[in-house]
């Protein structure tokens, strides 16, 4: 049974998905932790509900070694970024390798990077003109958007789009990939090409 800390900013919608599909049974680990840069927010709400310590960060009082250590004596074995908007520790990235993941609304490298979050992501994917977006998880390392894609999905861009209608149908597909990738990660199912490359295998069926 894997130890899960999730980093999270706002409703936390992908954090919830995940924890109804550890409650069902279908995830084999426990959300031990929440960090978040907004201890009040939803998603931090949602977890003390649920019996989830929280702990705030960044904050004057938690250095990113405070944290690392924090996650180590917690016994962490997994790391779910569900919205965090702010940049993992280098401390916590590498003392986590290829442990932490993260889920992004669109099909990176594109539309990736520093400040493309939230709406701003699916603005840029209607103002480009393309034609598909969709949803990446990646290894999380010392850059945003960076680290090596483990799954994506392809979600059509429809001409009459806005961004809430895109944002919309991509979430639906996030609420359904990131469990799935959760669940083979736990479960010791995602291995890695000696090129550095993760893959899943049995593959993904959703």
């Amino acid at each position: 049974m894997k130890q899960l800390a999730v980093f999270v900013s706002g409703r936390g919608s992908n954090f919830r998905t995940v924890h109804k599909g550890i409650q069902a049974g279908e995830i084999p680990a426990t959300v031990t932790l929440v960090v978040s840069d907004k201890p009040q927010c939803p998603a931090a709400d949602y977890a003390r509900g649920h019996g989830i310590e929280v702990v705030h960060y960044p904050s004057p009082d938690i250095t990113p070694d405070n944290l690392k250590h924090h996650l180590k004596d917690r016994d962490i074995d997994l790391i779910l970024l569900a919205g965090y908007l702010k940049m993992v520790p280098a401390e916590v990235v590498q003392s986590f390798p290829r442990a932490i993941l993260n889920i992004h609304p669109a099909l990176l490298p594109a539309f990736g990077g520093k400040g493309y979050y939230g709406h701003r992501v699916h603005e840029e994917v209607i103002a480009s003109g393309a034609k598909v977006s969709g949803v990446s998880i990646h290894f999380v390392d010392e850059e945003y958007d960076h680290g090596p894609i483990v799954a994506q999905l392809v979600v059509p861009v429809h001409h009459d789009d806005t961004p809430d209608s895109l944002a919309e149908r991509v979430l639906s597909f996030e609420h359904q990939l990131y469990p799935k990738v959760v669940g083979a990660l736990c479960r010791g199912e995602i291995y890695w090409r000696d090129d550095g490359v993760p893959y899943i295998d049995p593959p993904i069926v959703l």
